[in-house]
């Protein structure tokens, strides 16, 4: 049976939570529907976060960024949607995401989210 999208995002343990390092993915063809004309918007991601306790695994990220395909979302709402899930379920120590949405009506737009995770205190 052929992958469908989906909203389920899973994760595995961290393999060396003692140390900082990014993990970083380019997405060079996601796609989303313009929430006013229909019309599907493309989309370059770059994403890269210090992952704490667990990592996002990717095959399930993949079938995660598909379910966009034909959603209508504004730039800066699905950008920071993606951001709040992934913080949501890996509470990395950084998160940061530049998506650089293709031109429309002569207008490119670059949309980057950052998150950095409080100290406890």
């Amino acid at each position: 049976m052929p992958s469908q999208p989906s909203k389920t995002l899973q994760t595995f343990p961290n393999p060396c939570p003692e140390r900082d390092y990014t993990i970083a993915f380019e997405v060079p063809e996601f796609t989303c529907l313009c929430p006013l004309t229909g019309q599907p918007d493309f989309a370059h991601f770059d994403i890269a976060y210090v992952p704490d306790r667990t990592c996002v695994e990717l095959k399930s990220f993949k079938l995660y960024l598909w379910s966009y395909r034909n959603e209508g979302a504004f730039h800066e709402k699905v950008t920071n949607a993606v951001a709040d899930d992934l913080v949501r379920l890996l509470d990395p120590r950084r998160l940061k995401i530049v998506a650089r949405w293709n031109v429309r009506g002569g207008i490119a737009t670059t949309v980057t989210v950052e998150h950095e995770k409080r100290p406890a205190p």
